[in-house]
């Protein structure tokens, strides 16, 4: 089987894809972030969006985790009106798709963050309890790790207790 070919156009949009989701995280662990640096953050999960759903090797995964990204940084900003707009996207994709174990947390984690970053402690908690319940079911070791990590890091703007 010979190996496609893709066009430079096409490469640039994957690498693109996942350049910006890694700048994306980098800001996203900047300590003292500044106002410039949250609009950019906006920009790059976005962008990085984007350039996946134009790539390659583009799969469904991508871009249900694309719009995680999305509405991450929107929850972490208290922008949670967008934050919710963006994590119902990725709750259709993976209902669509029947994604499961590491994906399935993450986007229960997703619609539990976007709520509490509403102010909606009652489904923050319930999807909160779900992703809780889905996490300790993920099956690589390291997945369960950063999974854990990420699900007890703030924040969680006073709806939910992690400690």
């Amino acid at each position: 089987m010979t190996k496609p070919e893709y066009t430079d156009e096409q490469k640039l949009h994957h690498f693109l894809g996942i350049e910006l989701n890694m700048q994306t995280w980098n800001l996203l662990g900047m300590k003292n972030r500044k106002d410039k640096d949250d609009s950019r953050m906006i920009a790059f999960a976005k962008g990085s969006l984007y350039h996946w759903l134009r790539s390659p090797l583009f799969k469904p995964i991508n871009e249900q985790r694309g719009e995680w990204m999305v509405s991450h940084v929107y929850a972490v900003l208290g922008k949670g009106e967008q934050a919710l707009v963006a994590a119902e996207k990725s709750l259709a994709i993976n209902t669509k798709h029947g994604f499961v174990d590491f994906d399935l947390g993450y986007t229960m984690e997703g619609m539990a963050r976007a709520y509490a970053a509403c102010n909606n402690k009652e489904k923050a908690i319930e999807f909160y309890t779900k992703a809780k319940e889905i996490g300790e079911t993920i099956k690589k070791d390291g997945d369960k790790k950063l999974f854990k990590s990420d699900l007890a890091a703030g924040p969680w703007y006073d709806c939910i207790k992690t400690s």
